[in-house]
């Protein structure tokens, strides 16, 4: 890929209808997801006391993720692009497909709706707390940081080989399932190894 592909973009971009609803579009997506996920996770753990540490958990957490994330890719396909996360945004913005303003904008958008959606959750919950992950024992940052980038090179492959390569042919109608499972799959991979808090 030639460096030149790479676009730095201008400030008036946010001033662009279409920019605007690109970045609604991102919000949206990522409130949706982590609405849904998080929602998912903190209600079987309210039920259950065990949340994602009993095997009933981490599938419920994994099926809970895979199709939130397919929803969200689905609704903000058509409009910003679906990337619904910041590692998919900027392998976008390597591969020229945004610039590096429009990204900015993005990631800004994913991580308002990140912060809103938990802020929904503890509200429409009472007040229960947003889970947080810690690693459990024998996990060094080190193991933790193979996985996570084993796991974001996974999507960011599977965003682009079904939604972004303009040679996919008809196999992009399936993308955001397609992103959807391997988030899933990914959480099946390493549930078991961080300890919620």
């Amino acid at each position: 890929m030639p460096i030149s592909r790479i676009a730095v973009g201008s400030p008036a971009e946010a001033s662009q209808p279409d920019t605007i609803k690109a970045a609604v579009a991102e919000f949206i997506s990522m409130l949706i997801f982590v609405f849904a996920g998080e929602g998912s996770g903190m209600a079987f753990a309210k039920l259950t006391g065990g949340g994602g540490s009993t095997p009933a958990g981490l599938i419920s957490a994994s099926i809970a993720h895979a199709f939130a994330l397919f929803v969200a890719v689905s609704v903000g396909a058509n409009i910003s692009g679906g990337h619904v996360n910041p590692a998919v945004t900027f392998g976008a913005f390597v591969g020229g497909h945004i610039s590096l303003f429009k990204s900015i904008l993005y990631w800004i958008a994913q991580l308002l709706g990140s912060v809103v959606a938990c802020l929904l959750l503890k509200f429409a919950t009472g007040g229960l707390e947003t889970s947080a992950f810690a690693l459990s024992s024998g996990v060094t940052a080190w193991n933790a940081v193979i996985f996570e980038i084993v796991m974001t090179f996974g999507l960011v492959y599977t965003v682009y080989a079904t939604a972004v390569d303009p040679k996919k042919g008809d196999i992009g109608t399936i993308a955001p399932i397609a992103i959807g499972f391997i988030v899933g799959a990914n959480i099946l991979a390493v549930e078991p190894l961080p300890v919620r808090q």
